[in-house]
């Protein structure tokens, strides 16, 4: 059965996050989709909220969600977080990467030619990638044209070699940093995280000062 990793930094985890991770969900057909917040993000700056705090709000954010799950395998302090070396620590937990799907926004995936070893990355695992606010999921066969090849409008099976499955769902348009500063500038963020991510937030006074980074 196929299994998905959706992984992030998650300062915090919001209500976009969710939404990707449940539209490939149910577009591929997957039973568990692993939520894993990442130790040390290698093409962004240090995450503001600690690793502990990331962990704790995306355990409350996938409470109750059908086949989400936590996963810690990408909290590692000592080491950039990179997808390959993601990848190696699954396998050798005993995930099946031929069945592996990461998931991924569109605005993420535009820069793929970006991430630690492009493009045999793409050769490891199936890559399900979700439309975001101002980016759909099908114009990236433009905007990568030497990938279109391997793309598949989802939903709809997945073969023995990997693949890139567009999935053109609509989800909410809010962004890590918008919540960030809207917290620093005390504003209301209300309907942008899970009510319990919310409270947790307020509970620990996080992203109260101006550092919006």
């Amino acid at each position: 059965m196929p299994i998905g990793w959706l992984g992030g930094t998650f300062d915090p985890i919001h209500n976009g996050h969710l939404d990707v991770a449940r539209a490939a969900r149910d577009a591929m057909g997957l039973e568990t989709v692993l939520v894993g917040p990442s130790g040390r993000p290698p093409h962004r700056a240090a995450p503001v909220a600690s690793a502990s705090d990331r962990l704790a709000m995306a355990a409350l954010a996938v409470e109750g969600q059908p086949g989400l799950q936590l996963s810690d395998m990408d909290m590692r302090p000592d080491a950039p977080s990179y997808t390959w070396d993601l990848l190696d620590r699954l396998a050798d937990s005993g995930i099946d990467l031929r069945a592996l799907m990461v998931i991924t926004g569109a605005d993420a995936f535009r820069d793929i030619r970006s991430w630690r070893r492009f493009p045999a990355l793409l050769d490891r695992c199936h890559f399900v990638v979700v439309s975001r606010p101002g980016h759909p999921a099908p114009r990236l066969r433009v905007d990568l044209s030497d990938l279109a090849s391997r793309m598949h409008d989802a939903p709809c099976p997945a073969g023995p070699e990997p693949g890139i499955f567009l999935v053109d769902m609509p989800t909410a348009p809010v962004a890590s940093t918008d919540i960030r500063r809207a917290l620093a500038e005390a504003r209301a963020i209300d309907g942008m995280v899970p009510p319990a991510v919310q409270d947790y937030i307020r509970h620990h006074h996080l992203y109260v000062t101006k550092d919006i980074a």
